[in-house]
């Protein structure tokens, strides 16, 4: 049986299904997401594309990162994910649009050299300077936007 978990905004008018594992979990210290989350850092869970089925309201789209596109709720502003052009055939949801965020542990440290100074971790997981996963270095890099 393949597991089903779910998702919603604050509002309640975006919601998402998402079947079977995630590939990928990961913290995030990079300066984008801290802006277009407003929050230190977050934890990503990355999906297929094929394992999201959405309901309810339509997410809003916007891209500022070339190849990146961030969705969110265009009610409540709730964070949804993002695809990202340098990762084909993945999208990362927000652990905040989980409905029970305590189930995705992260693997990694995506970006530790931008964390914030006072965020101090001593969870064991490895630590990436970078992005935790291989990504077309033609799109750029946090660091030298």
């Amino acid at each position: 049986m393949i597991g089903i978990e779910r998702g919603h905004c604050f509002c309640g008018a975006v919601k998402a299904e998402f079947s079977g594992e995630p590939f990928w979990i990961c913290f995030d210290h990079d300066d984008d997401c801290r802006r277009a989350i407003g929050s230190p850092m977050t934890i990503w869970i990355g999906y297929r594309p094929d394992q999201c089925r959405w309901s309810g309201a339509a997410p809003k789209r916007f891209s500022k990162t070339r190849g990146v596109v961030r969705s969110f709720c265009s009610e409540c502003g709730t964070s949804i994910g993002y695809s990202d052009e340098g990762l084909p055939n993945e999208f990362y949801v927000s652990i905040g649009f989980m409905d029970a965020p305590e189930k995705f542990p992260p693997q990694a440290q995506a970006y530790w050299e931008m964390r914030l100074p006072f965020i101090i971790m001593d969870d064991g997981l490895p630590r990436v300077d970078g992005y935790s996963r291989t990504r077309d270095a033609a799109l750029g890099n946090p660091r030298d936007r």
